[in-house]
């Protein structure tokens, strides 16, 4: 696949991340409208009742700050991985979704873990690595854009605050690297130069025929059917002596 057709635009590239932070607000707004509380929707880790927030506590909030730090990350993230991986976007938001749900379940403690920012370290865990592990210089540059922007969230994977499901963000970032290497994507070929490629032959380069063996530009350059050496042409001119005209 060409550089061209891979980093094509799509609508996904805009519509995903719109749909994401639609959903989230929306579940926010019917819990202020109607004064309901839906945090027993979250993870309750090690109980049956608290599967259920594996799909379901990335969409809930506590809080309008809560809601308002998760929403800008989501909504660049999932622009970042439908417009650089859209071959692969569906599979890593599904199984990051599940498999750093599970792992809260698993480790977390025994309290509701609610918020999308187990989503947004799946991505950025993803994105980074990802990019890193292909080695095309595009993908790299976006895994640094991603360490420049959101690096400090690496802090937030420890029990540095409280109020803060530092379970679920390490989760993520696990299940992030765990997608980054099992999921196979499709790397766009680079461009090559002609010189780059295996079957060029020098010798046939008009460019490099200029320069010899040495390096140095040959300025007079004559055609390779040219291979007799330069005639020297000598005029002789007659003058008669003064005298001998009649």
């Amino acid at each position: 696949m060409s550089e061209d057709n891979y980093f094509r635009f799509s609508n996904s590239v805009l519509l995903a991340p719109m749909l994401a932070v639609l959903a989230i607000w929306t579940v926010f707004w019917v819990e202020v409208r109607f004064q309901i509380n839906l945090n027993q929707l979250g993870i309750y880790p090690r109980t049956l009742s608290g599967l259920k927030g594996i799909v379901l506590s990335p969409f809930l909030h506590g809080s309008i700050d809560h809601l308002y730090n998760n929403t800008i990350p989501v909504a660049v993230l999932t622009s970042a991985l439908f417009y650089f991986y859209r071959g692969i976007s569906l599979r890593v938001l599904l199984f990051g979704l599940l498999i750093s749900g599970l792992l809260t379940w698993l480790i977390g403690r025994p309290s509701y873990h609610i918020g999308a920012s187990g989503i947004i370290y799946v991505l950025a865990s993803f994105i980074f690595f990802k990019g890193i592990f292909t080695k095309y210089y595009r993908l790299v540059a976006l895994s640094l854009g991603v360490v420049f922007i959101y690096g400090s969230m690496l802090w937030y994977m420890f029990p540095i605050k409280d109020g803060i499901s530092w379970e679920g963000h390490l989760s993520g970032f696990i299940a992030g690297l765990a997608l980054a290497i099992l999921l196979k994507a499709r790397i766009p070929e680079v461009r090559k130069f002609d010189w780059e490629k295996e079957d060029y032959n020098e010798e046939e380069d008009e460019f490099l025929q200029h320069f010899d063996e040495k390096g140095n530009f040959i300025e007079n350059k004559q055609d390779a059917s040219e291979n007799e050496p330069p005639t020297l042409n000598i005029t002789y001119h007659y003058k008669e002596k003064p005298g001998n005209s009649d």
